[in-house]
């Protein structure tokens, strides 16, 4: 067969560069094992995907779609909707680790007892902004204070 020329292939797409996009994805997709749908002839991926333009073997719309899907940057997952008995077994769930966290840490007690840093009022009682100091961090400071009153 001769050789397949952009002119046999303009008349079924018009436009050259859209032409010349749908050929090479096409040629892509042949490297990557699709069907031939013409004979190969010795030719090279390009040409064949050439020929299959300029035959119409393969349609049109189909290989537009293979170009959009290999230049999407991001797939589209289709989510799976959560009915309403997984929604309350998650609810379940997350309150059993909280309770488990709880027991290991020593029980809501403990929660009380731990100042909420995250609220507006972090400053000191007498009026600056000072952020105040963790727990952990008053007792070291406290233990340390200690040890240099010893030691003097």
């Amino acid at each position: 067969m001769a050789r397949v020329t952009v002119e046999d292939c303009v008349d079924k797409v018009p436009n050259r560069f859209e032409l010349v996009l749908l050929a090479a994805q096409r040629a892509r997709d042949i490297s990557s094992g699709a069907v031939l749908t013409v004979d190969a002839d010795n030719d090279k991926n390009p040409v064949i995907a050439l020929r299959e333009v300029a035959d119409q073997t393969v349609p049109l719309q189909d290989m537009k779609d293979s170009v959009i899907r290999a230049l999407r940057r991001s797939v589209e997952v289709e989510e799976p909707e959560v009915e309403e008995d997984g929604v309350e077994l998650l609810e379940q769930e997350l309150a059993d680790l909280a309770r488990q966290a709880l027991a290991e840490t020593g029980g809501p007690d403990a929660l009380e007892a731990m100042p909420d840093f995250a609220s507006d009022d972090v400053g000191d009682e007498d009026g600056d902004d000072a952020p105040a100091k963790p727990p952990a961090a008053v007792a070291a400071a406290a233990t340390e204070e200690d040890a240099d009153d010893a030691a003097s």
